[in-house]
């Protein structure tokens, strides 16, 4: 039996000795030797081109005649049933989008022609790598898809709150995805990415890295699904009616500003309530606090696409919102909870494809894959291709259409004809329009070839400006997150390679991850198909405590009370959360509640041991002193305590609380964050400091995120 590795060994030979080439985009291309399998399709048709799906010229559309694409996704998409294989923990509600004013000039889409027009919509929320029994507060993408029912069908806008992806290029979906997913001979990790597999894909392929880096950022650690920004992430066309054309990217801004939990919260939160982010949204309609985001559009014509830095069709970049201002031109209410979780939320079939008259695909080469693919796997998912007259996805105007019979059919042609062209007149059924749906004129032309557009070779410039536009306390989590996630690496060569990517990016950044791993020397830079440039100026907008609002709307606070609590404090403070548009929830001992200082009986909201502070905003220490000897001899109680303090909370506190405080660690020399809710002012000094959320000045004090 052969010994452990040490850390210091780079334990699997292959990933040292293993050669590796990258073509003119950035691809990897791992070529067999005389003794290794060669890869082929399932007819066993070697594979020449793994990485590139088959274009009509570098930029040019991804040709149907590609075989070896759509095996490899056809496969992919009837992996599992019958959850989502990607996307698969999700929750939505139904709502409507509303439109600001006409965008005749841009686009001919009907829901965009009148001011102030309701158009009914349904929205899910999910995370990306975990089954449908994982938590909800993983170290993740989400998902944010909507549907909205047009008076012209249905239009889905299937995107994610983070406005790059990890590859270029469909071909590579079902590798990422794999390489995500719990590893296949141990069937774990579960919804995380702390894994060899994924970090061993991602560091062979540099593309990853701009998505990665936000990955690592705190916008995968979302406070609630209200508080997420969501993005269209690819390029589209509009079109209005005289056929002029332009490019768009779609934005959806939430009303509740974009907030994040940190890092140990987010631990915490999966042990205390794995369900987190659905309760919140489900509270918050509830109680008729109706979540909103606004609808907003980068648009840009041809001459902005030719002279932009990077390629518009590349969905590992962006385009900075300093350079295309963002348009709002309507906006996404969700006021109803669905029904029937099963019938709505799981049962909803989303497709990129599901465009109107007057939006348009570009030649982007991961959309073009998707048209295909979100297609393709509702079949599998939902068992049949009538998944389109389940309520859930069936349009709310008219269709009319020859398609029929097949699995729960529940709505075939009537009449003598199911076909077209037909003889028999207004009996025929439907026929074609003149208003009906056209794609945008683009003019096509290229040789046939698997090649990634020499275009899309930068892959850390966007990565660097996503670093540098982000504020110190930013920047500290980014490189947390890596440590924490290479730490679970076993293999050392996948970190190096890893840091070796950091080196093009930011050489602080790869420094301290590199010291946070003990990694004894520092490996040379990655091979860049395209140098880093370093003239990309912070772009303010990619950073989520530069555009924060200071505000409690929305928001909840945990106050903590035993018997002989103030009733008129907690009064006092429920009113001044009520006007602010936040809510009060009371913790006690025991779920019943509490008796006040004058015998009145307050119910509780929440039982100590089941009510952490990790739930909360901002939390209050309302407890009396006899109450506060007995909860020093409760774990929960101090945990209540020290993790508030941990996690960066502002904290209001009667002077019964003090040896609380004391028992939990808190340092007697009490920071900002410590507000007396002792005279008049007390309670209203709370709710204005409460407001800004963290106190980041106290992270540093702190030992862990």
């Amino acid at each position: 039996m052969s010994s452990s590795p040490t850390p210091e060994q780079d334990t699997p030979a292959r990933f040292d000795d293993q050669e590796l080439t990258f073509g003119q985009g950035g691809d990897t291309h791992q070529r067999a030797d005389k003794d290794q399998a060669v890869l082929t399709t399932a007819q066993g048709i070697p594979i020449a081109d793994n990485q590139n799906s088959l274009k009509a010229g570098a930029r040019g559309p991804t040709l149907l005649e590609d075989f070896v694409m759509r095996e490899k996704i056809f496969h992919f998409d009837h992996e599992r049933i019958p959850e989502r294989v990607v996307h698969a923990r999700g929750y939505g509600a139904h709502g409507y989008f509303e439109t600001y004013d006409s965008l005749a000039d841009i686009t001919c889409a009907d829901l965009f022609q009148r001011a102030g027009e309701r158009t009914p919509a349904f929205a899910r929320f999910s995370t990306v790598v975990g089954n449908k029994g994982s938590a909800d507060l993983p170290r993740d993408v989400r998902g944010f898809a909507v549907k909205i029912y047009t008076q012209q069908g249905n239009w889905d806008i299937v995107g994610n709150n983070i406005p790059v992806f990890f590859i270029q290029d469909a071909m590579k979906f079902p590798d990422f995805v794999h390489a995500a997913k719990a590893e296949p001979d141990r069937g774990f990790p579960q919804a995380q990415s702390a894994h060899d597999n994924f970090w061993d894909f991602v560091s062979l392929t540099p593309e990853s890295m701009h998505t990665v880096i936000w990955a690592m950022s705190d916008r995968a650690i979302p406070r609630s699904f209200r508080t997420m920004e969501g993005f269209g992430v690819h390029t589209f066309r509009m079109f209005n009616a005289k056929g002029k054309s332009h490019f768009v990217k779609f934005h959806w801004k939430p009303k509740q500003t974009v907030q994040s939990v940190v890092w140990n919260e987010a631990l915490k939160i999966n042990g205390a309530d794995p369900d987190f982010h659905r309760r919140d949204l489900w509270d918050a309609i509830g109680r008729g606090d109706f979540p909103e985001w606004e609808l907003c559009l980068q648009v840009f014509d041809e001459q902005f696409a030719e002279d932009f830095d990077f390629d518009v069709l590349d969905p590992t970049k962006l385009i900075p919102e300093e350079q295309v201002p963002l348009r709002p031109v309507g906006r996404l209410v969700l006021d109803r909870r669905v029904d029937n979780f099963f019938a709505d939320t799981e049962q909803v079939a989303f497709c990129t494809q599901n465009i109107v008259p007057g939006i348009d695909f570009t030649e982007d080469p991961l959309l073009q894959g998707r048209n295909f693919s979100y297609l393709d796997t509702q079949l599998k998912r939902l068992g049949s291709p009538n998944f389109t007259q389940l309520p859930i996805n069936a349009p709310k105007c008219p269709a009319h259409n020859f398609q029929q019979d097949g699995h729960m059919a529940t709505a075939n042609p009537t009449t003598r004809a199911n076909y077209e062209p037909n003889s028999w007149g207004d009996a025929g059924g439907p026929r074609e329009t003149t208003e009906g749906f056209r794609s945008a004129p683009a003019p096509v032309d290229g040789p046939k070839a698997r090649v990634r557009s020499a275009t899309f070779a930068d892959h850390y410039s966007q990565a660097r400006q996503f670093y540098i536009s982000q504020t110190e306390v930013e920047q500290r989590h980014i490189i947390a997150a890596y440590t924490f996630e290479l730490s679970k690496v076993e293999t050392l060569a996948i970190r190096k390679r890893v840091v070796s990517h950091l080196l093009n990016i930011d050489t602080d950044l790869a420094e301290q991850v590199a010291h946070g791993l003990a990694l004894r020397e520092m490996p040379k830079p990655a091979t860049a198909a395209m140098p880093t440039r370093t003239d990309l100026q912070p772009s303010p907008a990619l950073s989520i405590l530069r555009n924060q609002d200071k505000t409690l709307k929305g928001r909840k606070v945990g106050c903590l009370v035993t018997d002989g609590v103030d009733g008129e404090l907690i009064e006092t403070l429920r009113a001044a959360l009520e006007r602010e548009g936040g809510t009060l929830a009371l913790v006690a001992p025991m779920v019943g509640g509490v008796k006040t200082a004058a015998g009145d009986w307050i119910a509780a909201d929440e039982q100590l041991a089941g009510g952490p502070s990790v739930l909360f905003d901002a939390v209050v220490l309302a407890v009396s002193e006899d109450g506060a000897d007995l909860l020093l001899e409760e774990a929960s109680a101090r945990d209540f305590v020290a993790d508030a303090y941990a996690h960066l909370k502002y904290i209001g506190f009667v002077a019964a609380a003090e040896p609380l405080m004391d028992h939990a660690g808190v340092p007697s020399a009490r920071d900002a964050g410590f507000i007396a809710l002792s005279g008049d002012d007390g309670v209203a000094d709370f709710i204005e400091a409460a407001r800004n959320l963290r106190l980041w000045e106290r992270e540093p004090r702190v030992q862990h995120l």
